[in-house]
């Protein structure tokens, strides 16, 4: 995999089992790219040894005299040199090349589970820690596969010198051979502590980096308490904990360092005395003790080998861990539970007499027809929220089914079975669980409360995957957003003030929350999804615009399905069919005015009617004896009464 390649069509599988576990499989994914840094490493390192001999081979020509033999080494250093430049380059390039593509394939590999989790990923993994995984962790890792291939090519190095030099001069070659495994091996008692110290490290800047992410994330709220102060003190304590144990790491580290120069030092004391007293008894010559002595020297570049890999895999090893917990949550996709009080086929006849194209949860019992306008009223708004993600096909559940309490992959705690998995949303009678992730999203799409909206212009905002049935210009104009292009066309820097491509700040701040809110409707609109839900879409608007808006939203959506979360009777009176949701069911559903006059609980919630002023106080009755059995029968009754009206076409 070159460079140029980037990115992969497809990234592979991640073994997610453990951090060490990921690192080897992403090095077995990087072999090719292994094998040929290696080879170069080989190249490379050969040659600086062939040094020695060359250089041995002229220091014995000067001292016989022999000008043959002299011009003979002189070349062979020449064309060492040569090897060595060239080998060097080449390991380099393939080595950063094996470090880019490594990075590069887990990017891709926290984007591709980022869009499968959507919303849900910051709800089980800090929003920090993400950031600290996709930026710092992933050049980490990528250093730890690029430092493997140079160290397999140093140990393969290191037996080769050591062998010829056991061969080339057995006096002096065995004391070298004999000294290197204890100098490889010496730091090895220290790496523990070492790592240790390393991982303390790295927790406590992740903890530093989540505490400065949520306090910028929240300083005008602090600002607004006074508060800034206490927070800004509290990351000065962090990163000043960062600080020392960072200095108590590197302490480690140069301990290390300084074993790998003391002991080689004394090796190197020890040949010359030795050597030197073989060379004068005329037991070797001079030319052999220097290609010893060079060759024992250059064996300390090989060496420095050891230690790198020791310092890669400590800080890749909890980086592979963060990025493993990332990377091993999953769209919930487990097998729907029977509901309660009736068979699991009681269910599929219940959801099979839907005509296709209907949005049915089963859960709620909440039904939106194929090509209505169905809006849902919800007392509480954290539970409209919790089942526009449902109907998006995203499990609002706080951590994976498959993860501890502490949020780490694993099973359940010891005696608590996992909690039954709640039936998928049905798309068409289909459930959106098996469909294809990609088929899901443009199927259908929803619109969170607080959508945001990316930097860049507004032809690049509106730039989305869409059908092209719904062109910008007419979804700018159905979501009102005539004094945005207003706006934006006084802030062009264009000539002829064209507003799509006036630049847009990051989550839109130059704009309202009303403008912000508008335009991304209007982004969801250009999508023109096959169902399209909408979460409070209106909230920051006046009335006065809200109308318009919801008139104009349902003109361009006619003849597609649409669903709005809502409880202002401007929206509910424009809809096809007003839902009621209370206590995770369906209570009442029909026309927005013949609920005001029929239900006591609908009225409440859309007229901010008090307890006192509610007659007839929370309605009772089968819709409340469960949320799967009611909800299934008052969405098929209501169904064919809708048919009945001639108000849905009756399909084949």
């Amino acid at each position: 995999m070159q460079i140029r390649d980037l990115p992969y069509r497809d990234p592979g599988d991640p073994d997610v089992r453990s951090g060490p576990r990921f690192l080897l499989w992403i090095g077995r994914n990087q072999l090719k790219g292994q094998l040929k840094a290696l080879s170069w490493g080989l190249f490379h390192q050969l040659a600086l040894a062939g040094l020695p001999l060359a250089t041995g081979l002229a220091v014995q020509a000067v001292i016989d005299r022999s000008g043959d033999r002299l011009v003979l080494s002189g070349g062979m250093i020449l064309l060492l040199g040569v090897g060595i430049a060239l080998g060097d380059t080449m390991l380099h390039r393939t080595a950063v090349t094996n470090w880019i593509t490594a990075a590069a394939r887990v990017q891709q590999l926290l984007a591709r589970r980022t869009a499968e989790l959507g919303s849900a990923l910051t709800r089980r993994v800090a929003a920090g820690e993400v950031v600290s995984v996709s930026t710092a962790d992933v050049e980490k890792i990528g250093w730890f596969v690029e430092a493997l291939s140079r160290f397999a090519a140093a140990a393969a190095a290191l037996v080769l010198i050591c062998v010829g030099l056991v061969v080339y001069l057995p006096s002096l070659g065995v004391l070298v051979a004999l000294s290197v495994p204890v100098l490889a091996l010496s730091v090895l008692p220290l790496l523990p502590r070492a790592t240790k110290r390393a991982d303390l490290q790295r927790e406590k800047a992740g903890k530093a980096t989540e505490l400065a992410s949520d306090t910028v994330a929240g300083l005008r709220v602090l600002r607004g308490i006074g508060g800034e102060d206490l927070f800004l003190d509290r990351y000065r304590r962090a990163s000043q904990e960062v600080r020392r144990a960072a200095v108590h790491n590197a302490r480690m580290w140069s301990l290390i360092s300084a074993v790998q120069v003391l002991l080689p030092g004394v090796l190197l004391i020890a040949l010359v005395g030795y050597g030197a007293g073989l060379a004068r008894d005329g037991e070797i010559r001079v030319g052999q003790l220097v290609t010893v002595f060079n060759s024992a020297v250059l064996l300390l570049y090989p060496m420095r080998q050891f230690t790198e890999i020791a310092m890669a895999y400590s800080f890749s090893r909890p980086s592979a861990r963060r990025a493993v917990r990332v990377l091993a949550l999953r769209r919930d996709t487990r097998t729907p539970v029977p509901e309660t009080g009736k068979t699991a086929a009681g269910t599929a006849t219940a959801a099979e007499t839907l005509p296709l194209g209907d949005l049915y949860d089963p859960v709620t019992g909440l039904l939106a027809p194929e090509g209505l306008l169905t809006a849902v009223v919800c007392g509480d708004p954290d539970e409209a929220g919790r089942l526009a993600e449902r109907l998006g096909g995203h499990a609002p559940t706080d951590a994976a089914p498959d993860e501890k309490p502490d949020g780490k992959p694993g099973s359940a705690p010891e005696g608590n079975a996992p909690p039954p998995a709640p039936p998928s949303v049905l798309l068409g009678g289909v459930a959106l669980d098996e469909l294809p992730l990609e088929r899901a999203r443009t199927a259908v799409l929803v619109q969170d409360k607080e959508p945001v909206l990316l930097s860049g212009t507004l032809r690049e905002l509106l730039d989305v995957p869409a059908s092209g049935a719904v062109s910008a210009e007419d979804a700018l104009a159905a979501a009102q957003c005539a004094d945005v292009l207003a706006a934006l066309a006084q802030a062009s820097v264009d000539a002829d003030g064209d507003p799509m491509g006036t630049h847009i700040t990051e989550r839109g701040r130059s704009l309202s929350g009303g403008q912000r809110q508008r335009l991304a409707l209007a982004r969801s609109l250009v999508a023109d999804p096959d169902v399209l839900v909408l979460d409070e879409p209106t909230s920051a608007v006046d009335s006065h615009t809200e109308s318009r808006v919801g008139a104009g939203v349902k003109e361009l959506r006619r003849g597609r399905t649409t669903v709005t979360f809502s409880s202002s009777p401007l929206l509910l009176d424009l809809a096809d069919r007003v839902v009621l949701v209370h206590g995770g069911t369906v209570v009442a559903a029909g026309d927005h005015r013949e609920l005001l006059l029929t239900e006591p609980l609908y009225r409440s919630v859309v007229t901010r009617e008090t307890e006192e002023e509610t007659a007839a106080g929370v309605p009772t009755g089968p819709a409340h004896e469960s949320a799967y059995g009611s909800g299934t029968d008052m969405a098929v009754d209501e169904l064919n009464s809708l048919r009945e009206a001639g108000e849905i076409e009756e399909r084949a």
